[in-house]
């Protein structure tokens, strides 16, 4: 049941967050209750007790003609009832596939009992603290793409802020090649997000040296604003008092940031800022 990503820049019309079993935590209980099928449009019916949602023509429109093109690259989830097959999520996909003149689609299939066990599972997964970013990304994916969750109730679900699971989910953006050095390197969230944006050829230049000299994420965010297409004026700027920061926060204990003509401080809680504070006065 493994999705692999797609070419990046794709996102509004083909999700690029794909479940890839091989960085999902629950990928094996899911096989056990999971059935993918290609099911007959006629046979799905929507879930008409979830709150209608208005689909925008166009956009599904725009959807049918990627289809057209792609096929349909994410299977849409369903239970069995009555004969037919009720939509869990993907529904948008459903329409689409009905526009572009397809008789079949992609389905997993689950039995309503098995679709809420797995949904517990992903949350214990996900409140796991031995997960790489990856696999914690991969599991907010599945319940974001296989259960219908937003990012508010995922964020809901795990404990955490939609800023951080937005932020982690984000990393399934990277290349696959890169997805898996970053799991095989133990490298961090905080190390490979400012890489989520990049092109490859800036992953590939930066990536070994964040292995090999163990670069800091603060280090990384550096490269990156560094090696944007400057004027060599606003280069040399944003080099100038990197020593100094360095040297502020060395003494102080916490990050500083030279802006202009501006220094700030960031803390990261309040006993960071209160000691921050007592140093300066």
């Amino acid at each position: 049941m493994s999705m692999k990503g797609l070419g990046r820049g794709f996102e509004s019309l083909i999700p690029t967050d794909l479940v890839d079993d091989e960085f999902d935590p629950t990928a094996t209980e899911d096989k056990k209750s999971s059935d993918l099928k290609e099911l007959k449009l006629e046979d799905i019916i929507r879930d008409e007790e979830q709150p209608r949602r208005d689909f925008d023509e166009e956009a599904i429109n725009a959807l049918a003609a990627s289809i057209k093109e792609h096929g349909v690259l994410q299977p849409i989830v369903v239970t069995k009832e009555d004969g037919k097959y009720k939509i869990v999520a993907g529904e948008r996909r459903w329409r689409a596939s009905k526009v572009a003149g397809l008789k079949t689609i992609p389905a997993i299939v689950r039995t309503l009992d098995s679709q809420n066990r797995l949904e517990l599972s992903i949350i214990e997964n996900a409140q796991r603290e031995d997960l790489n970013a990856i696999e914690l990304a991969t599991a907010y994916a599945k319940l974001k793409n296989q259960f219908n969750l937003s990012i508010e109730d995922i964020a809901a679900k795990v404990g955490k802020s939609e800023t951080s699971v937005n932020g982690t989910m984000r990393l399934l953006n990277l290349p696959d090649d890169v997805k898996k050095i970053m799991v095989k390197e133990k490298l961090t969230e905080g190390v490979m997000r400012p890489l989520v944006a990049a092109d490859e050829k800036t992953i590939k230049k930066v990536l070994p040296k964040i292995i090999s000299e163990g670069w800091t994420a603060r280090k990384v965010e550096r490269f990156m604003a560094t090696n944007k297409p400057h004027s060599s004026t606003a280069l040399t700027k944003a080099h100038l008092y990197h020593k100094e920061e360095d040297a502020l926060e060395k003494k102080y204990g916490s990050v500083a940031k030279v802006t202009g003509r501006t220094l700030t401080f960031k803390c990261k809680n309040d006993e960071e800022l209160k000691k921050l504070i007592k140093s300066l006065l």
